[in-house]
């Protein structure tokens, strides 16, 4: 098997390129449009990249979602991503979104531990429960905030990873790791589906019914390793899967915050 073509997205996606700007210019409109509500470029930590933009609802938080961006941990900051928060506000939560430091600056299980102190600061400033959301490579750094093996200091109750890269042997075999120089340690250390779902803790599993075969694959994996749900969300590709936080009436806001 070719890995970099069963893990590759854009060639399968009409106007794949258009995706990124589209998804900056949303973002940057919904900071603007949230004025005081927004609260941008929150420190978790002291690296360049360890900062979060928190967006406050209209009423007092009925708890906290946190999204963890994708890109193949090698790519992208929380400034792409701002208008997915609308889902969230909409129904009375605030939202957090990190960035966190990019491979090859940072090993896989730096970036887990970056996301992990993130929440942690987030959830002390916003009262009330935390669910933690995110999209590929941020929905393997969100389903890794479920496993029983971390210690999580917030109110997690629930992680709803999307199109997550559940086993990371086969990301092993590509050419993305000449810089993500994943080994055999670090692979079944951050890989959720190796581990067990934290008690106390439930989860929901998201892929567009339109991704490729690996990602349905990573997806019904996780479900099936963690023996939670998984929906495969019709006419969606891994690139508009994630459109459906934006809207509080979407099966994925449900699934995240009911």
């Amino acid at each position: 098997m070719d890995f970099d073509w069963a893990y590759a997205n854009g060639p399968f996606i009409p106007d794949a390129d258009a995706f990124p700007p589209r998804w900056e210019r949303e973002a940057a409109a919904f900071r603007e449009g949230l004025g005081p509500r927004a609260q941008l470029g929150v420190a978790y930590g002291a690296g360049a990249r360890q900062k979060l933009d928190l967006f406050w609802p209209e009423t007092t938080p009925l708890g906290l979602l946190a999204f963890v961006h994708g890109g193949y941990w090698l790519k992208f900051g929380r400034e792409t991503w701002s208008h997915l928060a609308a889902g969230a506000l909409a129904r009375g939560w605030a939202c957090a979104i990190p960035s966190y430091t990019l491979a090859p600056d940072a090993r896989i299980r730096e970036m887990t531990a970056e996301i992990v102190h993130a929440v942690e600061v987030a959830a002390r400033l916003v009262a009330g429960p935390v669910v933690v959301t995110g999209h590929s490579a941020g929905g393997h750094l969100s389903a890794r905030l479920g496993c029983a093996d971390l210690s999580v200091d917030a109110p997690i109750r629930r992680v709803a990873p999307i199109s997550p890269l559940a086993d990371l042997e086969p990301i092993a075999l590509t050419k993305m790791n000449e810089k993500l120089h994943l080994d055999a340690a670090e692979i079944e250390a951050e890989s959720p589906a190796r581990k067990t779902l934290r008690a106390g803790v439930n989860a929901h599993v998201f892929v567009g019914a339109e991704e490729r075969p690996a990602f349905l694959y990573q997806a019904r994996l996780l479900s099936e390793a963690w023996r939670c749900p998984w929906t495969p969300t019709p006419g969606r590709h891994h690139f508009d899967v994630i459109e459906a936080l934006a809207d509080p009436a979407s099966a994925l806001i449900a699934a995240c915050l009911d």
